[in-house]
């Protein structure tokens, strides 16, 4: 294998957020998602939803300024630019389930080569369903980007040919943002939009065991 380095998290937010056009409106869901905030240009005007009833959210505030009474839907505090509103959170879900979001960044377990997602459970016996608004927002957004490792710590890629977690929903991711690689998900499998430097496709079709479109 070549000499490459993986993306850093914040450099992987910073990836995704290159591609957030200005106007969007995006959902970032609860984990590694929530570090996109941080990366939004300040002359874009992007508006970012929580599904807890938020909509003009800032990147996170220093812990000095830190109030746990504005929180994102992960509990983590964050900021509120000008303009900004909260309210109750079945309006919110009207908004995600309506159509109205732009983009939605979420995190996953696994992701299909033609865009099936999973990533409320594993299936394990005793594991703790955690679906929150995931399928809302997997089929009401007019786009799903996942941000994830590649990897999982087992060594096993979450990129797969099919599922085998249960699903959010069918199809609906249209790209992978990871530590190693931007992949596009189509009808015919995946796409590639962007390598680290330093890894081939040829390599990155190794790691994962399935074939990527130049």
């Amino acid at each position: 294998m070549s000499n490459y380095q993986k993306r850093s998290k914040d450099e992987l937010a910073k990836r995704v957020a290159q591609d957030i056009f200005d106007g969007a409106y995006v959902n970032l869901g609860i984990g590694q998602p929530t570090l996109v905030a941080n990366h939004i240009p300040k002359d874009a005007e992007i508006i970012l939803q929580s599904e807890n009833g938020i909509l003009g959210m800032g990147p996170a505030p220093s812990k000095e300024l830190e109030d746990f009474d504005l929180i994102n839907a992960g509990k983590q505090p964050v900021t509120l630019l000008a303009g900004g509103a909260f309210f109750h959170h079945a309006d919110s879900f009207a908004m995600m389930r309506g159509g109205h979001l732009d983009i939605c960044v979420l995190g996953a377990f696994q992701v299909s080569a033609t865009g099936d997602l999973a990533n409320w459970s594993t299936g394990e016996p005793g594991s703790i369903p955690a679906v929150g608004g995931a399928m809302d927002l997997a089929i009401g957004a007019k786009q799903t980007w996942v941000m994830m490792d590649l990897f999982t710590k087992s060594s096993e890629s979450k990129v797969v040919s099919r599922c085998t977690y249960p699903l959010t929903a069918i199809g609906c991711v249209k790209r992978i943002y990871s530590d190693l690689a931007t992949l596009e998900c189509t009808s015919t499998g995946l796409r590639l939009i962007d390598l680290v430097p330093g890894l081939e496709v040829f390599e990155l079709e190794i790691l994962i065991g399935l074939t990527i479109q130049t």
